[in-house]
């Protein structure tokens, strides 16, 4: 059997968007409708006839409406084989008739859940009857319809119109994919309800999951790769898959990618005691990030850390962008810009340069958010919280002679929240709220603050200052320093004051060696790899 005649429609919805027109349209084709509860309700409303699941059953609805479509008269409708002579002859014993069309939405967990509603009413917000439905339908596909999302419903109606009334098997297949997909979401966010919850299992036995698919793209990481964007059914925090995309070309993984890193980050600076800040990403770890009293001073120190890897970056902001902004960004070639707002002028200014994305977000994410992060390897999954850990004053230990100036202080800090997001091995200078430079994802620690020095002289050379920026600069650390050469190349390069988590065997040598150079030094007790 491939085209299936509908003569007979089974509907319940909790989410009742199109209920009414589906159901006319039914009627109009002289469709027979069977509903339970609000939905049989909201269609009688609409002046439409409406036979009862209890009448269908011979039972009423009981046990507070737990207990109304799990019945034989109805999975027997919905499970019969209807060309196998024996499921025939069942149905004929046993009066059952047979149900063409399931249309039904699932009771509003993950809503109950996010509206911090009591254990009770979660529990009560568990589909037992509809998700019963929904597989047995998608299972007997090759003759039952299913419908688990009203925007699905004008593609079946214009189905209908084309066949005379009747759904292809291709439909039906392709419905049935979608009803197992939605089943098992809802069996994901009731499972991890119970296990993180109500059970507070930081990691759960089984850690499902359920994501949608946003959109395809146009390749991977290189163009042989094929690549995807999916978002979590409840996003813990909007981002980018939630951005409004103001004009540019599609964006591609690596855009994503970035623009994330340059996001997240800025989002370190969303407090409201922040001055306006300024992020420019290059693969995925910055290389200039500025804060200072308006948006384009912020823009020009960032820039000057590292021009040349600016170009065809990606920049982020705290604050929204501004005409004048607006205009210095377009000066350089950039893939993307993400802000929470822009004013006309901005706009305009970046309507010139029709290549580049420009992408508002509503608010920045939470970079204090819970959350876990999850990496692939051959054979597993590799889980961890996100990295939310926070140092302040009063966590630092100072373990040189020499204390660190207020300012110093204040650089050590600014250094330490940026190198948080800088790739292992991490190093970065700062100095009045500025990164002077950065060394990224090097073997060595020593290699990496030889690096970001090279790169602070280089930049001094292109803006003819007198010195590196380096010089009376803060240096942060992501993790210990195992030897004494990588502080001493922070030395050769003007640092003034170190901020790293000590806890190496050698942190008296360390320390030694900070003295003798006349550095401060505080530890934090926390380290920041990322890999």
């Amino acid at each position: 059997m491939t085209d299936v005649t509908i003569k007979r429609a089974l509907l319940s919805v909790s989410d009742k968007t199109g209920l009414v027109d589906l159901g006319k349209a039914l009627a109009a084709r002289g469709v027979e409708l069977v509903s339970t509860g609000g939905t049989a309700k909201a269609l009688r409303e609409a002046g439409l006839d409406v036979k009862d699941v209890s009448d269908l059953t011979g039972f009423p609805e009981m046990m507070d409406g737990r207990v109304k479509t799990l019945h034989p008269k109805v999975h027997g409708g919905l499970l019969a084989v209807r060309d196998n002579a024996e499921h025939a002859a069942a149905m004929a014993e046993h009066e059952i008739g047979a149900i063409d069309l399931v249309v039904v939405n699932l009771y509003p967990f993950e809503a109950t859940v996010a509206k911090g509603a009591e254990r009770d009413e979660v529990i009560e917000n568990i589909d037992i009857g509809g998700p019963s439905m929904v597989r047995s339908a998608a299972k007997n596909h090759q003759y039952v319809t299913i419908l688990t999302d009203a925007a699905d419903y004008d593609a079946f109606l214009a189905e209908l119109e084309q066949t005379g009334g009747k759904s292809t098997l291709a439909f039906r297949r392709a419905m049935a994919a979608k009803a197992y997909a939605a089943t098992a979401a809802y069996d994901a966010a009731i499972s991890q309800w119970f296990a993180r919850v109500d059970q507070q299992h930081h990691f759960p036995p089984v850690l499902a999951s359920a994501h949608r698919l946003v959109t395809t793209l146009r390749y991977g990481e290189n163009p042989h790769q094929s690549a995807a964007l999916y978002v979590a059914r409840n996003p813990d925090t909007p981002g980018l898959p939630q951005a409004a995309q103001v004009q540019g070309k599609e964006l591609s993984y690596n855009n994503y990618n970035d623009a994330n890193a340059a996001l997240e980050l800025v989002a370190e600076f969303a407090t409201d005691s922040a001055k306006p800040t300024v992020v420019i990403v290059k693969h995925a770890n910055p290389c200039g990030v500025a804060s200072a009293d308006t948006l384009l001073d912020a823009w020009n120190a960032a820039l000057a850390c590292d021009s040349v890897s600016a170009f065809g970056g990606i920049v982020a902001t705290n604050v929204p962008l501004d005409g004048p902004t607006a205009n210095a960004i377009c000066e350089i070639f950039t893939e993307v810009v993400v802000a929470p707002g822009a004013d006309d002028a901005a706009k305009q200014a970046f309507a010139r340069k029709k290549n580049l994305r420009l992408l508002l977000v509503d608010a920045l994410p939470d970079a204090n958010r819970a959350g876990l992060n999850t990496v692939p390897i051959a054979g597993g999954l590799l889980v961890q919280d996100r990295d939310t850990g926070k140092i302040g004053l009063d966590d630092l230990k100072v373990v040189t002679k020499r204390a660190p100036t207020e300012q110093e202080l204040a650089d050590a800090l600014f250094a330490w929240t940026v190198a948080k997001h800088v790739k292992s091995n991490a190093i970065v200078y700062a100095k009045d709220g500025v990164t002077a430079g950065i060394g990224a994802g090097q073997m060595n620690r020593r290699d990496s603050s030889r690096i970001a020095a090279a790169k602070a002289r280089e930049a001094a050379e292109t803006h003819g200052w007198a010195e590196p920026r380096t010089n009376g600069s803060a240096v942060a650390s992501d993790a210990f320093f195992p030897f004494a050469d990588g502080l001493m190349a922070a030395v050769e390069a003007g640092a003034t004051c170190v901020i790293q988590p000590g806890g190496s065997i050698r942190d008296e040598d360390v320390i030694k060696a900070a003295d003798e150079a006349g550095l401060a030094m505080v530890f934090t007790g926390m380290r920041h790899f990322r890999h």
